[in-house]
């Protein structure tokens, strides 16, 4: 017959994530956000322009809708920037984390042995910049994956070859790497 043991855990003696030292984006990372920031808000703004240029009757309204979307800019800096302060990742022994937002702030943490496929990705921005961004996906579905942008090229790729030959190992039986 089999014993069964069902202990409690004390949850004061279980490693506290929150202690863990965080990789921040690289700096330039910002910039890609400002340069993405400015493209929307420039395309929002000839939109505005046009609507201003063909409906007559919004024109009275040109200086109060121009100090709110000045004042919507300014409150989209802001937030971005919070929230480009708070991201961070960090690869640790037998999981990757990764930590965001200002409002509702997420911390995500994926254990190494449940990564079934990471991709490095550059975009026109990044590459500029020397940037990636790394995808980490998982069985989970789309609440899974995990994306952690503004990371050194050279960086991203070490950690992509380390979590894939760690996702090799895995998946290789011990008598068959023998």
């Amino acid at each position: 017959m089999l014993n069964f043991a069902n202990e409690t855990i004390d949850l004061d003696q279980l490693p506290k994530y929150e202690e863990t030292k965080l990789n921040a984006p690289h700096a330039s990372y910002w910039k890609i956000i400002l340069i993405n920031l400015l493209i929307c808000l420039v395309l929002l703004s000839s939109a505005l322009t046009v609507l201003f240029f063909f409906n007559e009757e919004i024109r009275d309204y040109l200086l109060p809708i121009g100090i709110a979307y000045l004042l919507f800019w300014i409150l989209l800096f802001v937030l971005y920037r919070a929230s480009f302060k708070k991201r961070g990742f960090a690869l640790r022994e037998k999981d990757i984390m990764y930590k965001s937002g200002i409002i509702a702030e997420t911390t995500t943490i994926i254990p190494l042995n449940r990564i079934q496929h990471v991709a490095l990705e550059e975009g026109l921005f990044s590459r500029m910049y020397g940037l990636a961004t790394l995808q980490l996906f998982t069985a989970g579905g789309q609440s899974g994956h995990m994306h952690i942008a503004g990371i050194p090229i050279a960086k991203a790729r070490v950690i992509k070859e380390a979590l894939v030959k760690r996702l090799d190992l895995m998946e290789t039986p011990a008598t068959e790497a023998q």
